[in-house]
């Protein structure tokens, strides 16, 4: 929570780790610390992963939906200003906010994801972590087509929501050009998406607020706030 009274903007944030267990929410905590003093408050979400009883398809988007429904649930004793809500997430978990933009559990201002896994069968064919996809989702998009439709940002445009994509060109972990490819296809249906590319910025940049990315990051969020 940042200080003062409120009623405060509040950002949903989901953090990443290609799904996978061994990766929690803590690691996105800075984020979450230097979002409250720019006067945001942050709805950091913690979900089933892969390791988890329940982690994968189809526990991991259940848990995003409920976590992000329950905000509502919470604003007014919390002090959240429900008017003024974006969703945030790197990697693995800006994949699940283009996914959760999709759901509508809740109104948003926009979502910003920040290196998203934004294509799963794109994900799945360079086999991305040791092919990851394949394990969140139960198969192939050969085996489980319809998972792969229901889940891949990229195949349920257009989102109806801002979608304000940050992805460092020099990214090694989550290759850009996937999120070259889905604001294309994104835009090319109507939705209102854009990309921004700083300069030099790798993959864990996009969350450190000591990086020369951050303010990109910062002002984003800002922005789609205001």
């Amino acid at each position: 929570m940042p200080a003062g009274n409120g009623p405060h903007p509040a950002a949903i944030v989901i953090h990443g780790g290609y799904w996978r267990a061994r990766y929690d929410l803590q690691h996105i905590g800075h984020l979450c610390a230097a979002l409250g003093r720019e006067g945001i408050a942050t709805w950091s979400l913690e979900y089933r992963r892969i390791g988890n009883p329940g982690g994968g398809w189809p526990g991991t988007f259940d848990d995003v939906r409920a976590g992000a429904a329950l905000l509502k649930q919470i604003a007014g004793a919390n002090r959240i200003d429900l008017k003024r809500v974006v969703a945030m997430g790197h990697s693995a978990g800006g994949h699940l906010v283009l996914w959760l933009a999709k759901q509508r559990a809740l109104d948003l201002r926009g979502v910003e994801p920040l290196a998203p896994v934004a294509d799963l069968r794109k994900a799945w064919e360079l086999k991305l972590s040791s092919n990851v996809v394949e394990e969140f989702l139960g198969g192939s998009p050969g085996q489980v087509p319809d998972r792969y439709r229901a889940a891949s940002p990229i195949e349920m445009v257009p989102l109806g929501a801002r979608q304000r994509i940050i992805h460092g060109e020099h990214d090694d972990v989550v290759p850009i050009s996937i999120s070259r490819g889905y604001v294309a296809a994104a835009r090319a249906q109507g939705d209102d998406a854009t990309l921004t590319e700083p300069p030099g910025a790798g993959h864990f940049e996009l969350i450190d607020p000591r990086s020369a990315a951050w303010p990109v990051v910062r002002d984003t969020a800002l922005g789609l706030i205001k």
